[in-house]
């Protein structure tokens, strides 16, 4: 299984090994000079997983209002759900199968 972390400033990173393996750009700057590279296409994602738009908003669990802005370049992701989108981008089976399971009681 594999173990990420999304760190303060944006960075996700893998833990391997007791060491942070970066997933993206080693550096939030590097990112600032690829701005098309820093921010997961959406639809590609989408498409990938082979979801229409309800089915992905549905996963996510936001409007389907969302997505359509988010593909049509309206708005573009921010704060969690832009972490959420750089790791399905990375693992799209663990984040469904996280998102899809039920809360075990206590």
């Amino acid at each position: 299984m594999q173990r990420l972390r999304l760190k303060a400033d944006g960075r996700i990173v893998e833990l391997r090994d007791g060491q942070e393996i970066p997933l993206g750009p080693a550096h939030p700057a590097e990112a600032a000079m690829h701005p098309a590279a820093a921010r997961p296409a959406v639809r590609d994602l989408r498409r990938r997983a082979q979801l229409t738009q309800l089915e992905f908003a549905a996963k996510l669990g936001v409007p389907v209002e969302t997505i359509r802005n988010w593909e049509q370049g309206k708005r573009a992701p921010r704060g969690p759900a832009r972490a959420l989108l750089a790791v399905i981008a990375h693992s799209p089976e663990t984040v469904f199968a996280a998102l899809s399971s039920e809360p075990t009681a206590a």
